[in-house]
């Protein structure tokens, strides 16, 4: 998606209700009385044929029809229709633990599911960020495979899984950008490789996801399993350009950039769960799944896309090592990492654009 056009595309939208940039800014935060909000979203949306998402840690909702999403958040009074749309409403507001809105919020949201936007979304590119390299071999160890000793090195195990996920999708996808950063063995500082995802250019309804795979280690020798990460919903970045924003508007920046962020999150929660199903099904019992988890790695952090980070298994664990260190088993979980890229390029396309916690 182009956040440039996002913005504009809200600006619009303000001017053509009347309300100058500051105004907006300002009533977007105001408190919402009690008395105006009447009804309880989660019934009304089963009752109108919409689907209620709602995460309670940072607590923003999705409203989903007939395949278009509409994005809010407690106590704002912004509403954001497929990433593109933006209209002010009344704002909800939270009374015993439910979400409760006013009829204008109903109204309002009826009107925006109703208005004929058929714009596809897509994913553009898939950037496959194969960890360390060069100088940086990353985690490694030593052992004693047919009378010889072997290191296993991370920075070889993430090229080659790269490389091979990068020749699937690349056959599976011919109208996207599948981008290595690197596919040699060259060292690339963190910054380096998030900056070649950012730079990436996609159309104005195309989506861009990150993938970057690694492999672990740990003083326990006993550890082993692979796992998922994501961008914990603890750290906020900035997604939105803020040369597209007037000082004096800053307070509207930080909610809409917010309510983008809070979707990048949600769509690399499902990536991360999607990758994580592919590994089980693909690996079985070889390995331990660990599960996926949210953590503020640099890599992902900084890029300013859907994003998550997966840890193979762990050459710290000799039997895992071994494994990691076979082509045959590395070709299993390739097709697994592949598989859930898939499945999710199928729902997020579509559903246009759509996504939601499992």
């Amino acid at each position: 998606m182009n956040i440039k056009r996002f913005f504009y595309t809200s600006l619009i939208l303000i001017f053509f209700s009347g309300t100058s940039f500051a105004q907006a800014a300002q009533n977007s935060s105001a408190q919402v009385p009690a008395s105006k909000n009447n009804f309880i979203l989660a019934e009304k949306a089963k009752s109108l044929g919409m689907t209620f998402y709602w995460d309670s840690l940072s607590e923003t909702g999705m409203l989903e029809k007939n395949g278009h999403q509409l994005t809010f958040r407690n106590n704002e009074s912004i509403v954001v229709l497929d990433s593109m749309l933006m209209k002010f409403t009344d704002a909800p507001s939270i009374e015993q633990n439910k979400v409760k809105i006013s009829q204008k919020f109903l109204s309002d949201a009826e009107i925006l599911f109703s208005q004929n936007n058929s714009t596809m979304f897509k994913v553009g590119a898939v950037i496959l960020d194969a960890g360390h390299g060069g100088k940086d071999p990353g985690a490694l160890k030593t052992y004693k495979i047919n009378g010889k000793n072997v290191t296993i090195q991370e920075k070889d195990i993430t090229l080659k899984v790269a490389k091979m996920l990068y020749e699937r999708m690349k056959t599976s996808y011919p109208d996207k950008q599948i981008i290595l950063t690197r596919n040699t063995d060259k060292f690339l500082s963190l910054s380096e490789r998030t900056d070649i995802a950012n730079k990436v250019k996609v159309k104005e309804n195309e989506a861009i996801l990150f993938i970057s795979v690694h492999v672990n280690s740990s003083l326990n020798k006993t550890s082993s399993g692979y796992e998922v990460w994501y961008l914990s919903p603890g750290y906020r970045r900035t997604v939105l350009d803020k040369n597209a924003v007037e000082e004096n508007d800053s307070n509207l920046f930080e909610i809409v950039n917010s309510i983008l962020e809070e979707e990048y999150t949600t769509e690399s929660i499902m990536i991360a769960q999607y990758i994580m199903d592919g590994l089980q099904a693909q690996i079985g019992s070889e390995s331990k799944a660990r599960g996926i988890k949210a953590e503020e790695w640099f890599v992902v952090k900084n890029a300013n896309m859907p994003s998550v980070l997966i840890e193979l298994g762990f050459v710290s664990n000799e039997a895992e090592a071994l494994k990691l260190n076979d082509e045959k088993y590395l070709k299993k979980a390739t097709l697994g990492i592949y598989n859930g890229i898939s499945a999710f390029i199928t729902h997020f396309e579509r559903s246009k654009g759509f996504t939601s916690v499992k």
